[in-house]
This record gives C-alpha cells, sequence and structure tokens, in this order.
C-alpha cells in the first residue's frame, strides 16, 4: 500500500509539472506577442497550448477519480472476501455480502434470493441498506429457478444470466422495486439463486457497480457452494445409505441432545423394531431381496410415526423410533401403526409372501430418566415380543 501511495505521489508529480509547464509557457508567449506585438499564429499557439493544458489539468482529475473509484472497489471486495472467509453457514454468507454490496454499488436494497439446500423453497432475503432496518423474507416461486426462460431479452444471453433478470423481475413485482442490476447464483448443480441490487435514482449505474455486484455473486456462489457441500457431506454422514433413515450415530447424537436440553415435564418414548425372520428370508432369497425388504420397511415406519418423531435404523434389520411427550398408549399406538403397516407391504415383486415386525415399546416413568435406559426397556420389551410369537407389540 505504501509502495502504490507512493507511487501516486510521483504521477501527480509529473502532471503538475506538465500542466505547469504549459501555462508557463503560454504565460511567457502572451507576454512576448504583449511586447512584439502579435500575429495570427501566435495568438493560435498560445490558444493551442491553454487548450493542452487546461485538458491535462482535467485528464489528471478523471484519472484520480478512476483511481479513487478502483481503490474503492478493490476495498469493497477484500471486505467481501474477509466476511465471506470467516462464514461458514448459507445464512452467514448472505449477511456477509449485502451490507458491503450495498455500500459499493450505492444501492438503495439487496435482495439475495437462494434456493435452500434443505428444501425445494426459493427463498428471498430483502436488506435496506440506506435505513438498516429489519430484512424481511419471503419466499419466491421455485419455477424462477426450473421453467424455460420467457423473458424477452436476447437469445444469446447466458441462462444463468436470464434467471437472475427473472429473479430481479420478481423482486420488482413483490418489492416494488426500480432500477435493478442483477448477478447469477450458481453452483456445481446449476444455478441456485441471485443477488440483486435496486436503487431509486434512474441515472444510469456505473460499471463498477456490476463489477462489484458480479464479482461479490461469484466468491458468494463459491461460498455457498462449500457450505451446501459441507452439509450434504454431513447429512451423509448421519444417513443409513440403504434405508435413507436418520443412522445409529445421528439417532445416538440426537438423544445425547435431547438429554442436555430436555425438561423435567418433557416424556421420551422409544420403539425398538426388529423385522422377524429377517435372517431366513436373506438365506432363502438373497442379500438383494433383503435390502429391498429393508428399504420397504423403512419406509413403512418413516410412513407410520408421527411428524415430530425420530426413525432411524438401529442396526442390520433392526429399527429404532424416538417418541416425543408420548402417553403409554400413544407410544403403543405408533408401534401397532408401524406393525399394521409393514404387514400391509406388497412384496411379491421379490418373491416374498410378506413380512412382520415386532415392537418393543418404552415411555420414560421418571423426571429425567436417562434414555439410554428407556431403549434397554424397549429393547427388553422387543425380546418379549419375539418370545410371545413375533408380530405384536409389547409395552415395557
Amino acid at each position: 500500500k505504501r509502495a502504490g501511495d507512493a507511487e501516486d505521489r510521483r504521477i501527480r508529480r509529473s502532471w503538475l509539472v506538465l500542466s505547469g509547464s504549459l501555462f508557463i509557457t503560454a504565460l511567457a508567449a502572451l507576454l512576448r506577442v504583449t511586447v512584439d506585438g502579435a500575429r495570427p499564429l501566435d495568438w493560435l499557439m498560445i490558444g493551442v497550448i491553454v487548450v493542452v493544458a487546461f485538458v491535462a489539468v482535467r485528464h489528471r482529475m478523471a484519472v484520480g477519480a478512476l483511481e479513487i473509484s478502483r481503490r474503492g472497489e478493490a476495498e469493497s471486495f477484500a471486505r467481501i472476501l474477509q466476511g465471506l472467509s470467516r462464514s461458514i453457514s448459507p445464512d452467514a454468507i448472505v449477511d456477509a455480502i449485502v451490507e458491503e454490496i450495498g455500500s459499493g454499488t450505492g444501492a438503495d436494497h439487496i435482495v439475495v434470493a437462494r434456493r435452500r439446500p434443505d428444501a425445494r423453497v426459493l427463498e428471498a432475503t430483502l436488506v435496506n441498506t440506506r435505513t438498516g432496518g429489519p430484512s424481511s423474507t419471503t419466499l419466491f416461486p421455485i419455477s424462477d429457478l426450473e421453467d424455460p426462460p420467457e423473458l424477452d431479452h436476447a437469445r444469446t444471453t447466458e441462462p444463468s444470466v436470464m434467471v437472475a433478470m427473472r429473479i430481479a423481475d420478481r423482486a420488482r413485482q413483490i418489492y416494488g422495486l426500480k432500477h435493478t442490476l442483477s448477478a447469477p447464483l450458481t453452483i456445481d448443480d446449476g444455478v441456485i439463486g441471485a443477488i440483486v441490487a435496486s436503487r431509486r435514482t434512474a441515472e444510469a449505474w456505473p460499471e463498477s457497480a456490476q463489477r462489484i455486484l458480479t464479482g461479490a455473486a461469484a466468491e458468494a456462489s463459491a461460498a455457498l457452494s462449500r457450505a451446501y457441500s459441507h452439509r450434504e457431506a454431513e447429512a451423509r454422514a448421519s444417513t443409513d445409505a440403504l434405508t435413507g433413515l436418520p443412522n445409529r450415530r445421528y439417532f445416538d447424537e440426537f438423544c445425547a441432545l435431547l438429554a442436555r436440553r430436555r425438561r423435567s415435564e418433557d416424556a421420551i418414548g422409544i420403539l425398538m423394531v426388529d423385522i422377524d425372520r429377517f435372517k431366513l428370508l436373506n438365506d432363502a432369497h438373497g442379500h438383494a431381496v433383503g435390502d429391498e425388504v429393508l428399504r420397504a420397511v423403512a419406509g413403512a415406519i418413516a410412513g407410520a410415526v408421527r411428524e415430530d418423531d425420530v426413525p432411524a435404523r438401529f442396526g442390520g434389520e433392526e429399527f429404532a423410533v424416538l417418541l416425543r411427550n408420548p402417553h403409554l398408549e400413544e407410544a403403543v399406538e405408533v408401534g401397532e401403526r408401524i406393525r399394521m403397516a409393514v404387514s400391509s407391504l406388497d412384496l411379491s415383486r421379490y418373491g416374498v409372501e410378506s413380512a412382520s415386525v415386532s415392537v418393543g415399546v418404552a415411555v420414560a416413568t421418571l423426571p429425567h430418566q436417562p434414555i439410554a435406559e428407556i431403549i434397554e426397556q424397549a429393547d427388553r420389551a422387543l425380546y418379549d415380543a419375539k418370545r410371545r410369537g413375533r408380530d405384536r407389540v409389547v409395552a415395557a
């Protein structure tokens, strides 16, 4: 930075010497013609020298303004990158770029629309950069990302840019914005949204504003891609690849987290579910059919539990379900729904007549009763169901 400032000072001195020399030359010529008399050519030369000196001064002023603009642009990028380097979640990434884009482009409003990684939702956040008031969030149609472009723009426009234009049009309609600039947000899977800058004045946006917006969108896209990849990796690590249900690791971590946050009045229930005679099925039909049966049973369990319940593949042919705030009767009812859902499965396409499960049920009877203890009780009830003939629900 100090080297750059020294270079600027040298350039300014050179321009001052040049323009000063021209003005002195013009003054000397003017004095000479005053003393010796002027000819038309003399006046012409004096005029040319004055014009050149004036142009030199104006040019230096324009170069200085451009240098200030470029320096401000570079500083905006630096602050955006600094903010992104500290951001690990998609929401933090959005927060890191919005304020700096507003100050760097002179926009009155910034809209960041992005597809959430955990849902088919295009979420748009509007920030008023002038007042610094609270942001507002709304949902745009996901078709803004997926449908073929319908805007009347040149067909040579890149599809990602056209998606950004469509999102800008949507932002103008919903928020009543006026003069907008937009840039797409993209990851490996394609366009996931756009950043839209808006201001009230109708004068043309400076080129620096478009550069800042485009550069910020590119850096934000890279940061979002990293965040989404990290989230997907975490999801894969906690999901059973065969059934799509949460795995044992996730179930144990969720139980540990729930135990720390659990209040004395919170009830906890556990269902332990085991497929009956699964080893015989595997031996008779092969592991490929066994895998299909596991998938079908997992789907039946997921469809039978309540919205707040957490089903998981516990290991092998065994599943677990954590129930939030159930009475014992409710827990038994959920277990019975699971048993009936599995019994109703049509497995004939795999050459399997039917499948059944045994279910053990346990509900905490004491405040702060350890969840591991409830799991043991449900496991004992499960083996009791096996001893009683299978295909039944037994409560501890």
